[in-house]
This record gives C-alpha cells, structure tokens and sequence, in this order.
C-alpha cells in the first residue's frame, strides 16, 4: 500500500481564500452593516483564541476531507490465457559431469526471471519422474525450490525420460492456456521403462503441448532421434547443447520464439479517508458553537 495522496489537492487553495476572507471580509462587513457600532471592535477584539483555534481547525479539516485522502494500491490480474511452461530437468547421475545440473539450474534460473506473466510448473527426473511444481505464477517459489534441487534426489541410477514427459503433460489437463509448452532437457536415454515412448508422445499432443528438447552432452550421452520425434510430432523444435554458452543460447531462443505478448491486467484500488478529517470537523464544529455561545452568554 502506498502513501497517503490527495485526489485533489488544488482544493488546498480554499485555505488561502478563506484566510484572505478572514482578514479582509469581516473588517469590511462590520463597517457596511453597523459603521457607527465601536463598540463591536471591541467585542472582535475579545474574541478568544481557543474560540479562534476552533474555527481555524474546522476549517482546515473540512478543506482536507474536500481534497480527498486516499491510498492506492496498484493490483495486477494475471491473465490465464497467456502463456503456460513446465520445465523437465533431468538430476540422473550423469548430470554430475562437469557440473552440468548446476550449469542448468543457473540458465533455467534467469530463464524464470524472463517469463513474468506466465505459469511454470517443474518436472525432475532420473529413476523416476516427479512434478516438483505444479503449474504456478509464484516464481519465487520455483526458485527457491530449484537452487535445494541437486543430483540423486529422484536417484541417479536410471532416466525416466518417457514418464518425465508423460506427468509434465498431464499438469495441463484443466488448462485453458492459450500456449502450452515444455522444455524438456536430458543428457541420457530413457532407461526406467516405465511410461513407453508412443504414450508420452500421445499424451502431449492431446493436451496441445509443444515440446522443446534439448540433448546435452556429447555424441552418444542421448539419443537425438527420440528427441526430435518427441520435438517434431508435438510442433517443438529439437537442440543439441555441448557447453553452457550454448545451453543459455537455447533458451534464450525459446524465450525469444515463445514471448508472450499478453500482459497482465492492471487496476488501481483506492482507499478513501475523507471521512476521519470530515467527522472530526462536525465534532470541532459542535465544540465550537458551543464555545461562542458560553462566550457570548458571559
């Protein structure tokens, strides 16, 4: 919630017209309607301090609740039409070689920071498959999560490749997104047996997802023609990635070929005060007919 703001604020510019007044209209008022009435000068000149206080505060408080306090909070709606990615990180044993589940974690971890209106779900797998997270907008959460993520927390014996795919798919099953997609990154070969290929593949296509693999490594760690059949029968595209330079650039190309042009939706909500100074200067007010009726009862 912001500061406090007024919603008009040129109405501050009543107190210098009601200052003028009080030192120019009354002087001029008495002359015109009793001239030949000394005696009321002096009467003016009696007048109170406290009883003065009083006006000058109601005054100032009735001008302030005019000017309208508020505060503005800035809410943003996101929109569920937008666009919808689920991440397939593979932590198998193998990704301990030369650091690279870290190496990824680092890319995949800016490549969160680029997708601010869209929702991101991560899959892990090795011996078996698991949704770490569902599909979110809660970045911050994904990331948190992902920097704890390391090699041997889904065993690192195996590489359940197919049912990696296969549950990432299934997130998108009430999904209304107007793009789906999964980015799908392993540097081995489908070993659990779990979920066969046909299935994973099917799976995906039915629920609109384009799948982009990526195969990390040297000649041999995966198997390219997998992967560009997963990437080719779901409308993706397949990379090959043998150092981190060429890891970021992948991703960047993703992000470059599935930026997402729909923004969230924006509304101020405004919070009115104007009735706290508007309540005390009745309350002043009441105080001060009072006060000028005791003064004049003397």
């Amino acid at each position: 919630m912001g500061n406090i703001v007024f919603e008009y604020p040129a109405l501050f510019l009543l107190a210098v017209l009601f200052l003028i007044c009080e030192r120019f209209c009354k002087a001029k008022r008495q002359q015109l309607i009793m001239p030949n009435m000394p005696m009321l000068k002096k009467v003016a000149l009696s007048q109170s301090l406290w009883v003065n206080g009083l006006k000058f505060a109601m005054v100032a408080l009735l001008i302030t609740a005019l000017a309208s306090p508020i505060k503005e909070d800035e809410i943003v709606v996101q929109n569920d039409k937008g666009y919808e990615i689920s991440l397939l990180l593979d932590a198998s044993g193998s990704m301990e070689e030369f650091n690279k589940f870290g190496i990824v974690k680092e890319i995949v971890l800016d490549f969160l920071k680029k997708r601010v209106h869209d929702k991101i779900g991560l899959t892990i797998f090795a011996d078996f498959a698991y949704v770490a997270i569902p599909l979110t907008y809660d970045k911050k959460s994904i990331s948190e999560l992902l920097q704890k993520i390391d090699v041997g927390v889904a065993g690192k014996q195996r590489t359940a490749l197919y049912e990696a795919l296969f549950m990432s798919s299934k997130l998108f099953k009430e999904s209304k997104a107007k793009h789906k997609i999964a980015i799908l990154l392993t540097d081995g070969v489908d070993n659990a047996g779990t979920v066969p290929l046909d299935v994973a593949i099917k799976t995906a296509k039915k629920y609109g997802i384009k799948v982009y693999t990526i195969g990390v490594g040297g000649a041999g760690d995966y198997n390219p023609e997998v992967l560009q059949r997963i990437a080719k029968e779901t409308g993706g595209k397949f990379y090959e990635a043998g150092s981190k330079e060429r890891i970021k650039a992948i991703y960047d190309e993703i992000d470059t070929l599935e930026k997402s042009d729909i923004k969230a939706n924006k509304y101020v909500k405004k919070h009115y005060f104007y009735q706290y100074p508007l309540g005390a200067a009745i309350a002043v007010m009441f105080i001060y007919i009072l006060a000028r009726r005791r003064r004049y009862a003397v």
